[in-house]
């Protein structure tokens, strides 16, 4: 069997993939983000990432931050809008170090009042950072364009307000509320039997209580196609065409998948890299993205260009977009666009670390994980037909929204 799967009595779930290698992967996903935060919250989701390495009942900081650096292990965490992930990569002998690191980080911190007063502050430098950044920061305002009003338009990070208000009441009620057994999910890929992954698994994180959620997302609906410009006195413009998109349950996800990456994804033969890039010398970087929440999707085309050549470009994108809705892929193309698309999972596939966050996010989203057959079956099912008819539908131009950070003062 590739993966291995097992359930505590309290509900949290374990995945494994068992690979030989000296080198192990393990972590502790939780189904939780910035958009289950209530209004006054905004920002607690990433600012706990923060802080939840700032001491336990018993160890401090320091403790904590060198248990897995001093065998030459590595801890991570990130924060998205629906997850929230601690994981490590460590020399297979220290699983156990690792698991009893991760139970007592995520079981038993304590937020110290001084490290949290601390931490807003390079939390506010953060915020800051990301502002000087327009590359990044208009990824956040097409969602919060798209997804006008809702909890999944929020920036991850907060607001510099709302940061300096938080306090360890606020942490902990948001925990409490969020952060439930049964959303929970130890990922690992490594060199362990699995049984004893099991037994390590239970004896620390099996004392934590059964909590079932006990509140439901408020899914997202209304989306109103929007053009919106912004003065940001740049060098340079930035610029992003965007829908609302399949939910990740939806069965039009996979054509999705593939029409983006013929799109814009990460080779460099795409439509939008090769017709626009390499064809004009207009943008340095040109790019699609489609990403998937659990009741709804956003589908992006970014751009950055110079100010003089933004008009062209966005309409040099919009043919691109033409090109898909009208002329359906022939045999040869299609056969070439699921070959690419095959050859970078399997590519992705070689890092452990990724495989390690894929399973855990699998099994959170849909209790399952796919093996690479049944994945290569459903992309080889897609026909030149149904992406025709996702296209139409997705990049419809009257259900296109327009975001732009001029490049220069006017």
């Amino acid at each position: 069997m590739e993966y291995q799967r097992h359930t505590l009595s309290n509900g949290i779930r374990i995945i494994h993939k068992p690979v030989k290698n000296q080198v192990a992967h393990c972590g502790v996903i939780i189904n939780t983000g910035s958009r289950d935060e209530m209004e006054n919250e905004q920002g607690i989701a990433h600012f706990i990432e923060h802080t939840i390495f700032k001491g336990t009942t018993k160890r401090k900081a320091f403790h904590i931050l060198s248990r897995l650096e001093n065998v030459g292990g590595e801890l991570n965490a990130y924060t998205t809008k629906e997850e929230t992930c601690i994981y490590a990569s460590f020399l297979s002998p220290y699983y156990e170090r690792s698991l009893e690191l991760f139970a007592d980080i995520s079981l038993n911190s304590i937020f110290p009042k001084n490290e949290i007063e601390k931490e807003k502050e390079v939390v506010i430098d953060e915020i800051n950072s990301y502002r000087d950044n327009p590359a990044e920061e208009i990824f956040d305002e097409i969602e919060d364009q798209v997804f006008a009003g809702h909890a999944l338009g929020r920036n991850i990070l907060g607001t510099k307000e709302l940061v300096r208000g938080f306090s360890r009441q606020n942490i902990f009620r948001f925990i409490k509320r969020t952060f439930n057994t049964e959303e929970t999910v130890i990922c690992s890929v490594g060199d362990i039997d699995f049984n004893k992954l099991i037994k390590l698994s239970e004896k620390y994180f099996g004392k934590a209580k059964s909590n079932p959620r006990t509140f439901k997302r408020k899914n997202f609906s209304g989306y109103i196609p929007k053009t919106q410009a912004f003065n940001k006195g740049m060098y340079q413009a930035h610029c992003i065409i965007a829908n609302e998109a399949y939910d990740r349950q939806d069965k039009k996800r996979a054509s999705l998948v593939l029409l983006n990456n013929i799109l814009g994804g990460p080779g460099l033969n795409t439509r939008l890299n090769m017709g626009i890039r390499e064809k004009y010398g207009f943008c340095y970087n040109i790019e699609s993205n489609y990403t998937q929440y659990s009741d709804t999707g956003i589908v992006s085309i970014y751009l950055g260009t110079d100010f003089d050549s933004l008009e062209k470009t966005i309409k040099l994108a919009h043919n691109e977009l033409k090109k898909l809705r009208d002329r359906k892929l022939g045999s040869l193309q299609l056969q070439r666009a699921k070959q690419q698309m095959i050859g970078q999972i399997a590519i992705s596939q070689e890092s452990n670390v990724n495989e390690l966050l894929a399973i855990g996010k699998s099994i959170l989203a849909y209790d399952k994980v796919d093996s690479i057959e049944q994945v290569l079956k459903e992309i080889d099912e897609i026909s030149a037909e149904q992406l025709l008819d996702v296209s139409n539908e997705i990049f419809d131009p009257n259900q296109l929204s327009l975001l732009i950070y001029n490049g220069q003062n006017t």
